[in-house]
């Protein structure tokens, strides 16, 4: 065995490198190094017989095909074309991970579900070899009304009003982006700037298709943080502090991952935002403890398998897809702090920056969404 351990192995727990398959990355799959390391991961797991495994990667493992198409040009004749396909490469890797005698079940999740105050979708894998079905739990937390659940949490309530930085270490904007966002109010994006401004600041990016909420954002206390990047000082991956016109810290940025407040980080500014952007959500970590420990009881107290053979797969969405801000409806631009669920009419508010936001006189009264 290649660990040298002689004693069972109950769990093995790992993320394969996600920058390959991430969509804030060139997504070249196992064209890049890093993204065949997810076939070692599935060869420690054959080498370690682990009863239970949990594998964590990004929400764009989903859509990877094994060869991707601006690859493929040159290997069209050596591969057959569903190595092209969408979504072929986590095929093969559940493929793979059954031929060994592991079935899987795959979430696709958000930390924000379950107490979380960040948007962050993820991948999670929970396979055992002893042919049961896992399940996640459904969220806890949300932003629609009708669901009667908890608010989510927001950033204010980790890195508002109180907060000490443990770690202010900045990876700050330079000059130029900091001459665009001092012109964003709290919680708005490149659509707050005059058109011209946008033009000016975005350059060919402007004329390109898509929402590109992240272009000179500036976060809100008001709502969730969007997903922390390892770069937030990014034109098209902004974090700007909400009321200083900075990025986001070191320190802050783990707070809204939820390290505990001592925890350290090594290295320069760069490598500590690279821990940081690139861990799971502690409450992930968590939740997916849970459903792991469930499983092994039931593993435990010998419940009959289900059946001989392996069971099919699951890929599971636990509405990993959350739309918590507005930041254009109808022609009309709103600075982020307005509710995705809100009405035309009925639009909840930040007092403090309601004014700022949208640029009126008199302030928008607050109403119940429904």
């Amino acid at each position: 065995m290649l660990s040298g351990l002689n004693r069972e192995i109950v769990l093995v727990a790992g993320g394969p490198p996600c920058q390959s398959f991430s969509v804030f990355g060139k997504r070249e799959g196992i064209n890049d190094l890093r993204g065949q390391l997810v076939f070692d991961f599935i060869r420690l797991i054959d080498e370690l017989r682990p009863h239970v495994f949990i594998m964590e990667n990004v929400r764009g493992l989903l859509s990877m095909p094994i060869i991707p198409r601006s690859k493929n040009s040159k290997s069209e004749l050596e591969h057959p074309p569903e190595f092209s396909a969408h979504g072929s490469l986590l095929r093969r890797i559940l493929s793979e991970f059954e031929k060994i005698g592991y079935r899987v079940d795959c979430f696709v999740v958000n930390a924000v579900n379950y107490g979380a105050p960040q948007i962050r979708e993820r991948l999670i894998c929970i396979g055992n070899r002893h042919n049961r079905l896992a399940d996640f739990p459904v969220p806890s937390y949300s932003n629609r009304p009708g669901d009667g659940l908890p608010p989510f949490k927001t950033l204010g309530e980790v890195i508002g009003d109180g907060f000490i930085d443990p770690c202010p270490e900045v990876m700050n904007f330079s000059p130029r982006k900091l001459k665009y966002l001092a012109q964003v109010p709290p919680g708005g994006n490149w659509r707050s700037l005059p058109v011209e401004i946008q033009q000016e600041s975005m350059g060919k990016s402007w004329y390109l298709k898509g929402g590109r909420s992240a272009y000179w954002r500036k976060l809100s206390f008001a709502f969730p943080s969007p997903t922390v990047v390892t770069m937030p000082n990014h034109a098209g991956t902004s974090m700007c502090h909400p009321t200083e016109l900075r990025a986001i810290t070191v320190g802050e940025a783990a707070a809204i991952q939820e390290f505990p407040q001592g925890w350290e980080f090594a290295g320069n500014t760069t490598a500590k935002f690279r821990q940081v952007g690139n861990a799971v959500p502690t409450v992930l970590g968590k939740v997916a403890g849970g459903v792991v420990l469930k499983l092994l009881q039931d593993i435990q107290n010998g419940q009959k398998k289900n059946s001989e053979a392996l069971l099919t797969h699951r890929i599971i969405h636990v509405r990993p897809h959350v739309r918590t801000r507005s930041f254009w409806r109808n022609g009309r631009v709103y600075a982020g702090d307005v509710s995705y669920y809100a009405g035309d009419e009925d639009v909840e508010v930040d007092k403090k920056t309601e004014q700022l936001r949208l640029g009126l006189d008199d302030a928008v009264s607050l109403l119940a969404i429904n």
